[in-house]
């Protein structure tokens, strides 16, 4: 007879109701907090891996001290140091036997692992950073990989995995930004939900993070102050969020670290609760970001001790302090038993752990500690050839051919060419910052890298066997070339240690460690040079516009990344990616992001001019295209109604091809300032020479709808304009809508997706 906890045919809610009525305060608060083994180490500042990790953990207890009373969490088994895949999924495994047999109810920990970039563990496959996700604009792609990654994870015994980043990019300044899908919502939300279907599918609990607004801070700095107002909240910041849970089924968000208009995120019962909850109907666990409940106290400073802290955490609604014990654990025990913080308060974030813990079959009464994938001996495989087969398509779809003067790229098979920059034969550039070797391997300078690397100096020359590739250390070396390349690039690191990364912020956007000097040198030896950018984020290319033959950018592109980049330059790719960030002209001042309302853009109050010089939405291919008959099936249409938007596009090039088709909203007049131009949709089109697609968007007019004042979102009559272009600065095709009929309020239910399908005509 089992337990009711343990009864398959309940609902999950139902039995950890059942479950949680027979626990002390002390079994309950263990269930809120995780250990984080192995991460003390002995190992000082320049070693973290989270903000202020070295001091707090000195306050975290061991596994052994908690055990009778169970345990929430288990803190990156992998990702912390290096260990052997199949040697730590056992052990892992025999943890969590012996946590499960210690405490009453027999309940094993839910363990998650970092996954921005794939499974954060050592040998596991790295595939493209977020921002190259975005440069797809394939969400479909997007998905498969977060499928083969989070399948990955459960093989080893991991159940939760934080990612993906949700956070809208406003300044690149901020070393984030690699993290970040690009810097408008709409594909942010798109490309994000991919990944959590993708997790989810896989039986992984995605966590998305940072909520809410994260990448707006002061001066596009780590940790720090958000000044945003609410519509820009609601209608940029929120809005990826809402549609990665609505239509991704996300089951955990994760807090952030910084204050918006002085109230910490972690604290702040709005997001948290009425919101995320009460007008969202999320159901799912809320987890703190990396000691953002300690923060409260020791950089928010809103709480005067740990047990203050904790209190105003578990009130704003963070049901699991991660990564380690320190508030939830015996200061929130004191807070509770001294009548500071209600113990319902407890019960409320207990219930929905254990909710989900029921969801992953941890509460069954068949769990077994031991992953499938282990099964009779097998061995646990973290880059197979079917993630790498992914990964380089990921990498090649990523990668975005920003110029091309006379037809210079593709390079010529044949001849002399000269790869110079002091990342050319380095695989660093490759790789971001969550990535295992960037983020841990780092720390073990004698530990291989655990998967097949190749730099793009070396992938070029394999691709290109019939020409003479040669290495160049500096102009001088080029002598004799028939053209160079010139690989600029970003080391990704932590607070500092890297010029791309967390807590690796700058002052301006121009080229890191003087590589902008070298590409000076290079160009004044007048041989046509092209420049590759293998980055974290857009750099300033304005003062080299004029000079450069070439320029493709990818952003970390991964373990696939070099033979991408390779393809690209010789024509074995056609590319096809496109800016999810526009790049910057000049390397001063804050960027504008496009999207600006009017007051953004140049203009003749300020002699400032923020035009990019290529715009969000940029990308070239060795093939063209032609679009015609852009018309709707309706021009007119009720507030809350709709029509199809329709498109015909013909490569007529020489090659095939992948044109991306643009969906722009323009609303010409409203009762707010409002973005010149806004994607509502996109479609990425294959065609062969000569062929023929139609490509149709559903438009619906909950997609112009926008925050009037907070908490009232709006759909008004009026003219409205769709855009349909290349890229948002490429707009040649324009439909005229009108809506009439009442203004409507709209919420939660509005449609959030511009639904685009291609038909291939004869």
């Amino acid at each position: 007879m089992h337990n009711p906890w343990q009864d398959t045919t309940l609902p999950a809610e139902t039995r950890a109701a059942e479950l949680l009525s027979r626990m002390t305060l002390e079994e309950k608060l263990a269930q809120l907090v995780g250990i984080w083994p192995g991460s003390d180490a002995g190992e000082d500042d320049d070693a973290d891996v989270a903000p202020m990790q070295s001091q707090i953990n000195s306050t975290a207890p061991d596994l052994e001290t908690l055990l009778a009373d169970g345990l929430g969490q288990l803190t990156r088994p992998f990702g912390t140091a290096p260990v052997d895949p199949t040697e730590r999924a056992r052990s892992l495994a025999d943890e969590q036997r012996r946590i499960a047999n210690a405490n009453r109810f027999s309940i094993p920990a839910q363990v998650h692992e970092e996954c921005l970039t794939g499974f954060a563990a050592w040998q596991a496959a790295v595939f493209p950073t977020p921002l190259a996700w975005g440069a797809t604009f394939d969400p479909g792609l997007v998905e498969r990989a977060a499928r083969l990654i989070g399948d990955s994870m459960r093989s080893a015994g991991i159940h939760q995995g934080l990612a993906p980043v949700l956070d809208v990019l406003r300044d690149p300044r901020w070393g984030r930004t690699e993290e970040t899908i690009g810097e408008d919502p709409y594909l942010v939300g798109t490309i994000g939900t991919g990944y959590v279907r993708g997790l989810e599918a896989a039986g992984i609990v995605a966590t998305l993070k940072h909520f809410a607004g994260h990448a707006a801070s002061r001066g596009a700095r780590n940790h720090a102050p958000v000044s945003i107002g609410p519509r820009e909240l609601a209608d940029v910041a929120l809005l990826p969020f809402e549609m990665a849970l609505r239509e991704g089924g996300a089951r955990s968000v994760m807090s952030a670290y910084h204050d918006l208009d002085g109230v910490p995120a972690s604290a702040d019962a709005w997001l948290l609760t009425t919101l995320l909850r009460e007008e969202w109907g999320f159901t799912g666990t809320v987890v703190s970001d990396y000691f953002a409940v300690s923060f409260l106290e020791l950089t928010h400073q809103v709480a005067g001790s740990p047990g203050e802290a904790a209190g105003l955490a578990l009130a704003a609604g963070i049901d699991v302090e991660l990564p380690a014990q320190r508030c939830y654990g015996r200061p929130l025990l004191k807070a509770v038993q001294s009548g500071e913080v209600a113990e319902d308060l407890v019960d409320r974030a207990v219930l929905r752990v254990l909710a989900q813990k029921a969801e992953l079959g941890l509460l069954d009464p068949d769990w077994s500690p031991e992953p499938a994938a282990l099964a009779d001996g097998a061995t646990v495989d973290l880059d197979p050839p079917a993630m790498r087969e992914v990964a380089r398509q990921l990498a090649e779809e990523s990668v975005v051919l920003l110029a091309n003067r006379d037809g210079t790229l593709p390079l010529a098979g044949t001849g002399r060419i000269a790869v110079a920059g002091p990342l050319a034969d380095d695989v660093a550039p490759l790789l971001g910052c969550y990535t295992f070797p960037r983020h841990v391997g780092v720390r073990h300078p004698d530990l291989p890298v655990g998967i097949e690397l190749t730099s793009a100096f070396a992938a070029l020359r394999a691709e290109l066997p019939g020409a003479e590739v040669t290495l160049a250390a500096s102009a001088a070396d080029t002598e004799g070339a028939d053209v160079v390349v010139m690989v600029a690039g970003d080391r990704s690191g932590l607070f500092g240690r890297g010029t791309s990364g967390e807590g690796c912020d700058v002052l301006d956007l121009d080229l890191p460690d003087g590589q902008g000097a070298l590409l000076d040198d290079l160009l004044d030896t007048g041989l046509p040079v092209v420049l590759v950018l293998l980055t974290g984020r857009p750099y300033a290319l304005g003062r080299w516009a004029d000079r450069l033959a070439g320029c493709v950018q990818a952003f970390f592109p991964g373990e696939e990344g070099g033979g991408a980049v390779a393809g690209v330059l010789s024509g074995r790719v056609n590319p096809s990616g496109r800016l999810p960030v526009g790049v910057p002209r000049h390397t001063g001042g804050q960027p504008a992001p496009y999207l600006a309302p009017p007051l953004g853009r140049a203009g003749e109050a300020s002699s400032v001019d923020p035009t990019p010089l290529h715009p969000f939405g940029h990308g070239l291919s060795y093939t063209s295209f032609a679009w015609d008959d852009a018309a709707a099936d309706a021009s007119t249409l009720d507030t809350d109604g709709a029509t199809t938007v329709r498109l015909r596009v013909t490569n007529t090039g020489d090659r095939a091809g992948t044109e991306v088709v643009q969906l722009y909203l323009h609303d010409p007049v409203a009762r707010v300032a409002r973005p010149v131009n806004r994607l509502i949709g996109y479609a990425r089109v294959d065609l062969d020479p000569g062929r023929s697609a139609e490509v149709a968007f559903r438009f619906h007019a909950d997609l112009s709808a926008y925050t009037l004042a907070p908490g009232r979102r709006i759909v008004e009559p009026g003219a409205l304009e769709l855009r349909l272009g290349a890229s948002s600065g490429d707009l040649g095709h324009t439909v005229a809508l009108t809506l009439t009929g009442p203004e409507r309020v709209v919420g939660t239910g509005r449609m959030l997706d511009c639904p685009a399908t291609v038909r291939h005509l004869p």
